[in-house]
């Protein structure tokens, strides 16, 4: 699929399984979180939205305006964090790559990179729309 070009009703129509819709305040600053820190691609975005990929993860990233007619506006807070209670996990992501960039653009890591007992070294990244970002990877048999 191009994303690049493809149309909205197009896209619309592709989407299967589970899909991810972000709200946030500022489309181009979270753009830029997510392809700095973590490396997503970034297709079509402009002030409104942008469809963001990260090998076979697609999800989307819409302003407030866009939802002016969806019921889900409404329950939004007016002071962040927005995104309480959501972890928004990438299985392929280098935690601790994430997390140094992270910190060197002054995003609060909520967790540094940490082995878990569940057999992932992973850390916790706040976006400033409050959501938890966790990139993780499978932990290192010698860090067992």
């Amino acid at each position: 699929m191009d994303y690049e070009t493809i149309s909205a009703d197009a896209f619309g129509r592709s989407l299967r399984g589970i899909g991810l819709n972000l709200l946030v305040r500022n489309v181009g600053a979270e753009v830029a979180f997510l392809t700095t820190v973590f490396g997503f691609s970034a297709h079509q975005p402009t002030n409104d939205f942008a469809i963001m990929r990260l090998g076979d993860v697609v999800l989307q990233i819409h302003s407030d305006c866009t939802y002016h007619a969806n019921p889900l506006l409404d329950l939004l807070p007016e002071n962040p964090p927005r995104g309480a209670g959501i972890e928004i996990r990438l299985y392929d992501v280098d935690p601790d790559e994430a997390a140094a960039q992270a910190t060197a653009l002054g995003y609060v890591i909520l967790q540094p990179p940490t082995n878990k007992p569940h057999g992932l070294r992973e850390a916790y990244i706040l976006c400033e729309n409050g959501y938890a970002w966790v990139p993780s990877r499978p932990k290192s048999e010698a860090s067992d």
